[in-house]
């Protein structure tokens, strides 16, 4: 039984060890993030039924179903090219079966109704694809 104790005294001593002497993970850094690629576009009629349905919303001023559609998308990750502060702002597309906004969002810039453009994003701001009509 001593031995026993011992042996779980010495593995949680190593184990504290290299964990005291192991590098910090460390945030990606805004420089870390890569850079902003316009490549990535999807078609209106390529987003799901409740993105068309955002987009025709987002063209038509609203109404909105969320009351956080419509708000200043800060793009504090850079993801977006940039822009002056309260140029982007975002909409909830409704994903099915969630019981809150989801990770759904398009974010447009420019004057409401007619943005200057448009991003689709399925992964909470992760990544982003241009809306091309």
């Amino acid at each position: 039984m001593a031995r026993i104790a011992a042996v779980k005294f010495a593995l949680t001593s190593f184990l504290l060890a290299a964990a005291m002497t192991a590098p910090l993970a460390q945030a990606r850094s805004q420089t870390d993030r890569p850079a902003y690629s316009s490549s990535a576009t999807i078609r209106v009629a390529d987003m799901p039924r409740q993105g068309r349905e955002t987009y025709e919303l987002i063209r038509q001023g609203g109404p909105f179903p969320y009351d956080k559609d419509g708000v200043v998308f800060g793009n504090r990750e850079r993801a977006l090219p940039k822009q002056r502060r309260g140029y982007w702002r975002e909409y909830t597309v409704t994903t099915p079966g969630s019981r809150d906004r989801g990770a759904r969002r398009i974010v447009c810039g420019g004057p409401p109704r007619v943005p200057d453009a448009c991003y689709y994003t399925a992964d909470h701001y992760a990544s982003f694809r241009k809306i091309v009509e």
